[in-house]
């Protein structure tokens, strides 16, 4: 038999009519006189009835089949009957009573049912994931993953972009993550680079005169895994010539605007808000803050300056901040939930943690004797305390300081459930610094990448304070989670130069990695810059999921293996020898 229509395009209005339909059976159910099964294909279901009355050999046929068998029914549209009419299905209004059935394929009993919102371990439904993705929740996710993806093609083709593929196996260069390694044949003893993304091929392309360039791209970093992370992962990937930071924001807006609107229905209000980093890390302890809910945090340095509390007078002695957060109506957490908070905040760098409860007759808390009447005073007018309230405080170094009361406002949001599941709130944070320094290694590095400009009235720093010099740099971040980062590039070989000297590269060493980059600058190198989509985790937020497994089709454990197909796994030594390698022994 061959299939003239999928289950969902069987309408009302084709009633007496033949069809055929195939796919798989979802469920039977054996009502004496009647077999009813549910036939499932890519588009959902549909209710298949046979009756001994219709064709008496295909109803004996439906007596030996079973779930997940693949069949062909050809059958007449029929108009169900008032009282049997299912509103959750879109064919609930019709069924198909069958004249034919064919068997195409049998089916061992599934390791789990399939059907939405199972509790089953996840390395077993990676385990089977060709049996996993047939649940409707999981095909939802890949349908909305296409139709993201098209949407994204068709705007930036309507604006001019081209699209144009990069190499997978390219040169490695190894500041960041780590780089997946390929040995070569060809050239024993040298190795290609699997790309953590295409920064230089892009940059490439501009000097190339393409001027506008887009790639759904895939990228690799053998990195440590979590529910974000894959070892490879598609980015939407772009690159302009001729822009600044403004244009990319617009053009950008305008891309999610229509991405939510045509994938979700959901419209969005451009222009996002702007913060920089200074103000995400000071009010939210975190550079991709989730602005859902307030909870912010307050900075009380100047406030609490002659206070006799070693804890907080020694943090601002050595250069640090003392920054608190109103947990407005938490005054009932008992001291074992503050213990807990306590706990959280030393696991994230924290030596401990202050804390005033606020009562209408008293303020409870082992630090208040510290403080004279009029500094009390001055710390519960700029937190806004009032009666009921728990006051929780961090002193110490800025950056120690954001990531410990940046952890702890998150947990209180989930706590006191203040976080809104359908609220979206998008923000741009700007002014990131140009570098980070990294104690293990002693030097600066790039915070982003070694390829983005500094910001050009803070380019003479680099040699004197580089760690005052900001960025052009710009990050998208959705409900506290970063879903797209860019920057306007270095164009020119000098400040290229610069910036390789900065974090401590040699002249040998930056033309070994980099040359034929600096190379392709002495050639009439447009200004350019860009930005790029991590897609996993757009879709994600989009599809409400927790982990980007959900909307990837064949995505790794956290050990980065694959259940399925047993990857990684050994070679012969013969594959071995042909590229030159040999295994150590432990």
């Amino acid at each position: 038999m061959k299939r003239t229509h999928s289950a969902t395009a069987v309408t009302t209005d084709m009633a007496a009519q033949e069809v055929v339909l195939t796919g798989w059976v979802d469920t039977r159910r054996d009502h004496g006189g009647l077999i009813f099964v549910d036939l499932r294909d890519r588009s959902g279901l549909i209710q298949v009835v046979f009756s001994p009355e219709v064709d008496i050999e295909s109803f004996h046929a439906a007596e030996q089949i079973r779930s997940e068998y693949v069949i062909a029914v050809k059958g007449e549209v029929r108009l169900r009957p008032a009282d049997t009419e299912n509103l959750n299905l879109i064919t609930g209004k019709v069924e198909i009573y069958a004249r034919e059935l064919e068997v195409l394929n049998t089916a061992k009993t599934p390791p789990f049912y399939i059907e939405d919102n199972i509790d089953v371990d996840e390395t077993l439904r990676l385990r089977y994931r060709y049996l996993d993705l047939r649940r409707p929740e999981m095909k939802k996710n890949l349908v909305l993953r296409h139709k993201v993806i098209k949407i994204m093609r068709d705007y930036l083709d309507d604006r001019g972009f081209m699209e144009i593929e990069t190499p997978i196996l390219s040169k490695s260069s190894p500041e960041g993550a780590r780089d997946y390694l390929v040995p070569s044949r060809l050239h024993p003893g040298e190795f290609y680079a699997l790309p953590q993304s295409p920064q230089l091929y892009k940059q490439i392309l501009m000097v190339a005169g393409m001027e506008r360039y887009f790639q759904i791209a895939r990228c690799f970093r053998d990195e440590d895994l979590r529910a974000d992370r894959q070892p490879e992962f598609t980015q939407l990937d772009m690159e302009m010539s001729f822009i600044d930071e403004h244009d990319i924001m617009e053009l950008v807006e305008g891309m999610m605007k229509q991405i939510f609107s045509q994938g979700l229905g959901q419209e969005l209000t451009p222009p996002f808000l702007r913060m920089t980093y200074d103000d995400a890390m000071s009010k939210y302890g975190s550079d991709k803050p989730d602005l859902r809910f307030g909870l912010e945090i307050v900075d009380l340095t100047e406030t609490v300056r002659g206070v006799n509390f070693k804890v907080f007078s020694g943090a601002i002695a050595g250069g640090g901040v003392v920054r608190a957060i109103n947990a407005k109506k938490c005054a009932s957490f008992s001291r074992r939930e503050i213990d807990d908070l306590g706990k959280m905040a030393v696991q994230n760098g924290a030596k401990g943690m202050a804390w005033i409860v606020v009562t209408e007759n008293e303020l409870k808390s082992p630090i208040t004797k510290f403080f004279n009447q009029e500094q009390m005073e001055a710390v519960l007018k700029a937190l806004e305390a009032e009666p009921g309230d728990l006051l929780l405080f961090g002193a110490d170094s800025a950056a120690v300081v954001a990531r410990v009361l940046g952890a702890l406002r998150l947990e209180l949001a989930r706590r006191l459930d203040l976080i809104d599941e359908n609220k979206l709130s998008f923000c741009w944070i700007v002014d990131f610094p140009l570098f980070e320094y990294n104690d293990e290694e002693k030097r600066y590095v790039a915070m982003h990448h070694p390829f983005t400009s500094p910001r050009a009235d803070d380019y003479e720093m680099m040699d004197t304070e580089p760690a005052r010099v900001r960025a052009r740099a710009y990050d998208l971040i959705l409900n506290g989670v970063e879903i797209g980062g860019g920057s306007i590039r270095i164009h020119r070989r000098d400040w290229q130069e610069k910036m390789f000297a900065t974090i401590g590269l040699s002249m040998d060493e930056a033309h070994d990695k980099f040359g034929y980059l600096l190379e392709a600058f002495e050639y009439g190198t447009p200004p350019h810059g860009g930005i790029a989509f991590g897609i996993d985790r757009l879709i994600m937020l989009m599809a409400k999921r927790n982990s980007i497994r959900d909307v990837m089709a064949f995505p790794k454990t956290q050990s980065a293996s694959c259940p399925m197909t047993e990857a990684p796994s050994t070679v012969d030594a013969k594959q071995l020898r042909e590229l030159s390698l040999k295994i150590r022994e432990k």
